[in-house]
């Protein structure tokens, strides 16, 4: 587990720090656009990715999305990152399976080599 995916901020905090009450992210958890790390006690606990993840959904139900919206554009940021990824790998491997072309034979064969 990264630094930002730890859990450090109570619920009060995180709220806070992203800007909205704290019965806002319940709302948002029940609604399933978060989903909070949890104490052996039952505490919510929020880790820094929590927070940036609520700030963005901040920012589109300012910009005048309902949760709904919100839920779905974030659904299509992670399916564009996820395939961004899968371009970015695929991209690698096939960049390190060209054969330069220094080292390829030409067909037909020259005569001047």
């Amino acid at each position: 587990m990264n630094a930002d995916e730890r859990a450090l901020y109570v619920i009060s905090v995180a709220a806070e720090l992203a800007g909205v009450h704290p019965q806002t992210l319940r709302i948002y958890e029940r609604k399933g656009l978060i989903e909070p790390q949890r104490t052996p006690g039952r505490s919510r606990r929020y880790s820094e990715r929590d927070i940036e993840l609520l700030r963005r959904i901040q920012d589109l139900t300012t910009a005048g999305l309902n949760l709904a919206g919100v839920q779905r554009v974030l659904a299509l940021e992670a399916e564009v990152a996820q395939l961004q990824a899968q371009l970015a790998h695929a991209h690698a491997r096939y960049r390190r399976e060209l054969v330069p072309l220094s080292n390829a034979m030409l067909w037909p064969p020259t005569m001047d080599r």
